[in-house]
């Protein structure tokens, strides 16, 4: 068995993640307290005591979900799994910066402040309504690659997350995207569902984002990570830390090339990929992307005590 180690994006947010591996685990409520400290609040608290609404609050959602699969990760090495057992690590979007952190490359520290000013530089990057995204669904990528060119009409439409055989999201300005999502039922897609977003991620439209990222990036020790990261924008394996930091700045505007990363994974020799985290929307994504991977799923204590005889 071949492992990589898998952290989730945007979306596997949910009331009272992590709260009963930080009371099953002290490693697990140490990162939390880590994060607390290092935002000057008690994101904890709005975790397991707030509501939903400002969870989900990108600036909030963001560090948040890196802070559970941290706490998940801290769990499994109380049981005596380490990162060095997996081949490789990966993210989705934000995910990425939690699959850094696990690997040593970013401090925990580092990982929320930067999550704090990712989310809040994605939020302002376009006023509120005037951008979009929407999930195709039964297109391959390049069918929705012609759609997005074909729905711009000047506008910013763009393929954002490939995220399945069976599943791409188009990022853009509103009335693009929603062009987007009648011409792809015109061509074929099952379905065409506008996302329930704040802001148009993984498009053109995060330029200012970027140059946010760059400049927060420019500023934080990014060190080599104890196991490659397949990189979201690359669907490649990279160590080196400059590389590192120039990705995730590409990231923002960037797609998200998440099935070919998992194919390449399981190129690679990879045979069982365990989601750190918050809920199981990466082992789906993966069962569609090849039947023959496993995967399983670790954000309880539960989950963790079973991967030490995994």
């Amino acid at each position: 068995m071949t492992l990589a180690f898998v952290f989730p994006g945007q979306g596997a947010q949910a009331f009272g993640m992590g709260q009963a591996l930080a009371a099953a685990y002290p490693a697990a409520k140490a990162i939390f307290d880590e994060v607390d400290a290092a935002l000057g609040e008690s994101l904890s608290t709005l975790i397991w005591e707030g509501d939903i609404e400002t969870l989900t609050l990108t600036q909030n959602a963001q560090p948040a979900l890196m802070a559970t699969s941290m706490a998940a990760k801290r769990a499994h090495e109380a049981e005596g799994v380490s990162i060095e057992q997996a081949a490789f690590v990966a993210g989705h979007s934000l995910g990425e910066y939690s699959a850094l952190a696990a690997a040593g490359a970013i401090s925990v520290a580092d990982t929320a402040r930067l999550l704090r000013t990712r989310g809040q530089a994605m939020q302002s990057a376009v006023p509120v309504g005037e951008g979009a995204m929407a999930a195709i669904l039964g297109l391959d990528l390049e069918a929705v690659r012609a759609v997005a060119l074909e729905a711009a009409q000047g506008e910013v439409c763009q393929a954002a997350n490939d995220n399945d055989p069976t599943q791409v999201v188009v990022s853009g300005t509103k009335a693009a995207v929603e062009r987007a999502a009648v011409i792809a039922k015109e061509k074929g897609a099952k379905r065409a569902v506008m996302l329930p977003v704040s802001a148009p991620f993984h498009c053109a439209l995060m330029q200012p984002a970027a140059d946010v990222m760059a400049e927060a990036l420019a500023a934080v020790e990014i060190k080599t990570p104890a196991v490659p990261l397949i990189a979201n924008v690359r669907a490649d394996a990279v160590s080196d830390p400059a590389e590192i930091r120039q990705l995730l700045v590409e990231q923002v505007t960037g797609s998200v090339r998440w099935r070919e990363s998992v194919q390449v994974m399981a190129a690679k020799g990879v045979t069982e990929f365990w989601e750190i985290g918050a809920g199981k929307a990466l082992s789906g994504m993966i069962r569609k992307i090849d039947r023959s991977l496993s995967s399983r799923q670790f954000g309880t204590p539960e989950d963790v005590a079973a991967a030490k005889s995994a």
